[in-house]
């Protein structure tokens, strides 16, 4: 029956609102079940209360008809007909109940089918091959897709590849709608849009969104929307070109301008409002300030009543100058337009173009070689002084512009040139430079002995360029040049050094006497022609290690580089040769030999006693170091063993002997401090010297080294003047080193200061780092003394108290060279010494110490 299930009449329904008013139905039937029942209770009951009161009155008349009647039977009696009484109103109620049923049922079958209908309408609305709509739902759910577009829109099937866009979709289009789908979702931003496909089809897209979905609506044209959209499209391109083009006039530096059919302003660019000082484009249009003048407006005016297209130079001022502008204007039905192209630049190159040309006539003006230009019609237009002078012709004539042949016929009417056999021939032959390509060049000899070379150069406007150079005094060096050839031949024969010149061919064209006797070579293995290869043959035999297999790959151009070479060799009877291969310039080579027999035997000798030297300077420094290790222990148990000896603990010591302890103590100190010294420059030369880079706070390191040296200054009346006032407060060093540097210089200083004079210490800021100076008015250093002041070991007097180990400097040098800080001296006679140490501020890199 049809309301046995209620509850499954919706279930052909998917969700939506079918769904819950089933649910609620089939609450509310329940509902009046219960009510019902409730009703048939109260009904019973109803009909119980009358039995009860019936009860009542049949026991009070039980007793007088004769029979007994308990109050238990007459409850149980109204029980029993309260229960049938219910009963019977809960069936009447429940057939009315189903009937109703059975009826909601009926009707909500037909909502189902009309629900069904409907939905099935809808799907087939959605999967019309026309359009597609694309779902998201409000739970960032992935969309979803419903209906299809045409192949011949160009949007693909499947899923992923559609929402895709930028695959299937023009670029600009595609952009357009992510932006719009971008702002639908997360602003609820409708839109509609005309975007397309790769394929060339519009389609129509429209964006809504509602409470709980977001749809995107793609709908594929009609052929009249179609034709309505791509005009849409087409309206969107030329907008975006329309701004594109405007962007670039407006870009543009020339000034560009509009104007209306009245000749009203109405747009310019940038340049144009630069141009005529104004703020922006937008001013100078509604002020309506004009670039050009009045007159030149007017003139464009007047030639666009003829021609469209103006096209001129005009001046105008700009910025307070006037400059000349290449001006090109259209007129339309609509108004015009103009650009102006500053071509004030190009009028200066062409004065100056003008000013060069006028300048090069002068130049060739002052040759003296004769210059004549004619031009395309063979006539005369250019002619310089020495061209008039060759030919001594009157200026009046050549500044009528002759042509080249009434030219060449004057000249030989005049006897001025040659006369030819055939004049017509010779003349027309000369004359075809003008139809030539490449220059030709002709010699004549004139009647008066000159020997004049003339060259016709062609150029691309047909004009050519007559030169005339007279080579008579060239031909006459000529002469003179071999006579000096011959005078060089006989110098070379009387040369100590022997000399050959061989020909590009590797045959010999010069040679003197002194080559074959320092090769011991037989006249006729020297004379002309003879090949290299044969001499080759004869002083491989004379020669320890033969250098003649490089001179003959020289000569016969095996070289590719032809560079001059030099070197030597030793002959098998213990001669030296020095020889030097000198390429000529025109092709030959030629080979110089010098007996340095002599010179290579004192070279020797200074090499064997340079190499003895080294190898005991050597030998020294190995020594230095070796004795500077092993006296390093016993020095200091011998100070130890001192400083013990002088403690009240081990023992009185009488005056004498507390004496002679101090004088051991200070002689090992002295020694100590040397060997530490030598040791410092043994890690200096081996490399392994490392600096201990950190801030130095450089009024505590000058206090501390003024006191080490304090005792000596105290010890013969020397004042110490520090001189800190423009030095920094730190700088970056070892500053263990910084304060042994002091200490040298000051020890130095001590040493060679007079007695009770004073030693300057100053510390200041300069551009390349922080500077110490220390300066004594000692004697001062000779000059021989100063080439040596920073050698080892190099310890003279000079002036000073006592000789040290001349170690002091050399320490000095080394440690501020570390730090990659330079060390200067100044001293002279009567001036004393000022030592110059310069710390750059905060060293970059830590370079070792020169020696």
């Amino acid at each position: 029956m049809p309301g046995d299930n209620p509850l499954h009449a919706g279930e052909a329904v998917s969700g939506g609102q079918d769904d819950s008013s089933m649910k609620s139905g089939a609450i509310a039937t329940a509902r009046r079940l219960l009510r019902h029942w409730r009703m048939g209770w109260l009904a019973g009951s109803t009909f119980a209360l009358p039995l009860l009161a019936g009860t009542a009155q049949a026991q009070e008349i039980a007793p007088r008809a004769g029979f007994s009647v308990s109050t238990v039977d007459v409850i149980q009696l109204a029980v029993t007909v309260g229960i049938m009484s219910a009963a019977l109103v809960s069936a009447i109620v429940l057939i009315r109940e189903r009937q109703r049923t059975a009826a909601e049922n009926v009707e909500l079958r037909t909502r189902i089918a009309d629900a069904n209908a409907a939905l099935q309408r809808s799907e087939a609305l959605l999967n019309l091959r026309d359009q597609r709509i694309v779902i998201w739902p409000s739970e960032n759910r992935k969309a979803e897709l419903v209906g299809a577009l045409p192949l011949e829109s160009g949007a693909p099937d499947e899923r992923s590849a559609f929402l895709a866009f930028g695959r299937w979709l023009m670029p600009r289009s595609a952009a357009a709608l992510e932006h719009a789908i971008a702002a639908l979702r997360e602003k609820g931003t409708g839109f509609d849009l005309v975007a397309e496909s790769q394929a060339g089809a519009p389609l129509e897209i429209q964006g809504r969104k509602s409470a709980t979905h977001a749809l995107v609506r793609f709908s594929s044209l009609s052929e009249t929307k179609r034709g309505e959209a791509r005009l849409r499209l087409e309206n969107q391109r030329l907008a975006a070109d329309h701004d594109t083009l405007f962007g670039l006039l407006d870009a543009l530096k020339m000034p560009l301008w509009l104007r209306a059919a009245d000749g009203r302003l109405k747009w310019a660019n940038r340049a144009y409002a630069e141009a005529v000082e104004a703020t922006d484009a937008e001013a100078a249009v509604s002020d309506g300030k004009e670039f050009l003048g009045g007159q030149s407006r007017q003139t464009i005016t007047e030639r666009h009543r003829t021609n469209p297209v103006f096209e001129e130079t005009l001046s105008t001022v700009v910025n307070g100058d006037r400059q000349m502008f290449s001006v090109t204007d259209f007129a339309g039905p609509a108004g015009s337009a103009g650009i102006a192209c500053d071509v004030s630049a190009a009028e200066t190159i062409r004065e100056e173009y003008q000013r060069m040309v006028r300048s090069h006539a002068d130049t060739l003006d002052q040759l003296n070689t004769a210059v004549a230009i004619f031009d395309e019609r063979q006539k005369l237009r250019f002619f310089n002084q020495a061209f008039q002078k060759l030919w001594g012709l009157d200026g009046g004539f050549l500044h009528s512009a002759p042509d080249n042949a009434l030219l060449l016929d004057r000249l030989r009417s005049e006897g001025k040139i040659a006369e030819q056999p055939e004049w017509r021939r010779w003349k027309d032959g000369l004359l075809a430079a003008y139809r030539a390509v490449e220059p030709q060049e002709h010699w004549w000899h004139l009647p008066d002995g000159k020997t004049i070379r003339v060259v016709a150069n062609p150029q691309p406007r047909g004009d050519v360029t007559w030169v005339f150079e007279n080579l008579t005094e060239k031909i006459n060096l000529e002469s003179r040049y071999q006579t000096a050839v011959r005078v060089q031949g006989e110098t070379l024969d009387n040369l100590v050094e022997g000399v050959a010149v061989f020909g590009p061919d590797g045959r010999l064209r010069l040679s003197n006497p002194a080559l074959a006797k320092l090769w011991d070579l037989e006249p006729e293995a020297v004379q002309p022609t003879v090949h290299v290869s044969v001499i080759r043959d004869i002083c491989d035999q004379r020669a320890k290690d033969s250098p003649w297999v490089n001179f003959v790959a020289a000569v016969t151009g095996f070289d590719e580089e032809r560079r001059d070479r030099h070197g030597q060799c030793e002959l098998v009877n213990g001669t030296v040769l020095r020889h030097a291969v000198i390429h000529l310039p025109n092709g030959q080579t030629m080979i110089t030999f010098v007996d340095v027999t002599d010179s290579v035997n004192v070279e020797r000798a200074l090499k064997e006693k340079n190499e003895a030297l080294l190898k005991s300077d050597q030998l020294k420094n190995d020594f230095v170091q070796h004795v500077s290790y092993e006296l390093r222990s016993p020095l200091t148990n011998i100070i130890g063993f001192t400083e013990l000896l002088a403690l009240p603990a081990t023992g009185l010591l009488t005056p004498k002997q507390r004496e002679y302890v101090g004088h051991i103590g200070s002689s090992s100190a002295v020694l100590l401090t040397v060997v530490n010294d030598i040791l410092d420059l043994a890690t200096v030369d081996a490399g392994i010297m490392q600096l201990d880079i950190s801030e130095v706070r450089i009024a505590a390191t000058i206090d501390a080294a003024a006191e080490l040296v304090a005792e000596r200054l105290d010890e013969h009346a020397i004042k110490l003047k520090i001189e800190a006032e423009g030095a920094p407060e730190s700088l970056h060093g070892d500053e263990t080193r910084i304060k042994q540097v002091l200490y040298n210089l000051l020890s130095n200083a001590a040493n060679y200061a007079p007695e009770g004079s004073t030693v300057t210490l100053t510390c200041r800021q300069q551009a390349e780092g922080v500077e110490f100076a220390v300066h004594d008015d000692g004697p001062g250093m000779a000059q021989d003394v100063l080439d040596s002041v920073f050698s080892r070991f190099e310890s003279r007097i000079n002036g000073g108290r006592r000789r040290g180990a001349g170690l002091g400097l050399s320490i000095v040098k080394s440690f501020v060279e570390l730090h990659g800080g330079s060390v200067a001296i100044e001293t002279g006679a009567g001036r004393g010494t000022t030592v110059i140490c310069t710390f750059p501020a905060s060293p970059a890199t830590v370079r070792a110490a020169a020696e």
